[in-house]
């Protein structure tokens, strides 16, 4: 069981930024919650054994209706239990659990108030940290840029669990479904937790392609033209079996 939980009490709850004072009271998950806490700490232990963060860094999270289960801050996720599940409500105060929720969470709480995302991956992965602090946006390396929107940007430096890297990462966001945060990492968003975690390895792919092709003496990888990203983007819309 996880090592880090609140008192049991109705104690003032600090939400985003540790500044909402109203008193917590939490409730049982229901069933729907219950399976999808059990999705999401899959989804947290895949992020470790692919590699995409070490330690507890990075989180996860997915939406049912008005509830948001978060990972928690700080506690290694091969610990997490069914008991532990994490949740709050749109404006971060806490409905589910006893263990604090990712200092993360304004930029989760910022997708979901912006879009219908079902889940979000935010990881530390190595490439794609690497290449945030080389560009503004990830270069052209790869058509499947298409299927996150386009040309993956950068969102600007600040620092980690601020208001200030949530409104980055929603301008880095805005038709898309990817972004690198500067010196940071990644974050992706998707209906599903699959997709937004596939959205991830794909983005750390090509950070990695990008990276790759870069680093060969005297030569200049060749770039897709925005023409050329579109006309994949278009057929990566009917791609795979549709009903």
């Amino acid at each position: 069981m996880a090592d880090q939980r609140r008192e049991q009490t109705d104690a003032p709850d600090p939400g985003p930024g540790g500044q909402d004072p109203t008193p917590r009271h939490t409730r049982r998950a229901t069933p729907e919650e219950a399976r999808a806490w059990d999705a999401l700490v899959t989804t947290a232990r895949r992020t470790v054994t692919d590699g995409l963060v070490v330690g507890t860094s990075g989180n996860v999270s997915v939406r049912v209706a008005d509830t948001v289960l978060v990972t928690p801050s700080g506690v290694p996720y091969d610990r997490l239990a069914p008991d532990d599940v994490t949740g709050v409500d749109l404006t971060g105060r806490q409905v589910l659990g006893a263990l604090v929720p990712t200092s993360e969470l304004p930029m989760h709480l910022a997708v979901y108030r912006s879009c219908d995302a079902g889940a979000v991956v935010h990881t530390h992965a190595v490439h794609a940290t690497a290449v945030s602090t080389l560009v503004p946006e990830l270069p052209l390396v790869h058509y499947m840029a298409g299927a996150l929107g386009g040309p993956v940007r950068v969102a600007p430096y600040a620092t980690y669990g601020t208001e200030e890297l949530a409104e980055n990462m929603l301008r880095a966001l805005d038709g898309r479904s990817g972004c690198l945060l500067q010196n940071h990492g990644t974050l992706t968003h998707g209906a599903t937790l699959d997709q937004a975690y596939d959205r991830t390895a794909q983005l750390e792919w090509m950070c990695r392609l990008w990276l790759t092709a870069s680093s060969v003496p005297g030569r200049t990888p060749t770039l897709l033209t925005n023409d050329q990203l579109t006309q994949a983007t278009t057929r990566l819309h009917t791609y795979g079996q549709h009903p």
